[in-house]
This record gives structure tokens, sequence and C-alpha cells, in this order.
């Protein structure tokens, strides 16, 4: 049998992601002085709300 959907056809049913990925790094200091980096990735509509990020 002869497969009915290509990976063509496949492919083109999958929207893009609207928005645009930044990379937000938290720096929090600790008790003995030491600063950890905690590192995530958020998705925002525009490049312009970046400083909206919290």
């Amino acid at each position: 049998m002869a497969k009915k959907q290509t990976f063509g056809d496949k492919s083109k049913g999958k929207k893009a992601a609207e928005g645009v990925f930044v990379k937000v790094v938290k720096a929090t200091k600790s008790d003995k002085g030491a600063y950890k980096f905690n590192e995530r990735y958020e998705r925002i509509e525009e490049i312009g709300k970046v400083t909206d990020i919290k």
C-alpha cells in the first residue's frame, strides 16, 4: 500500500510559533556572597516588550 501522506504534506500543516524567544538570565546572591545565575527562555509577542519580563 502506498502512503497517503508524505513528509512534505505533513510539514506544511505546522504553523510557526508566533513571537520571539528570548533568554532571560537572573542573578541571585547567596548568603556566602557567591552569585548564582538562573537561565530560562520565554516567548514574547514583540521584541519591544523585553523590558516587561519579570
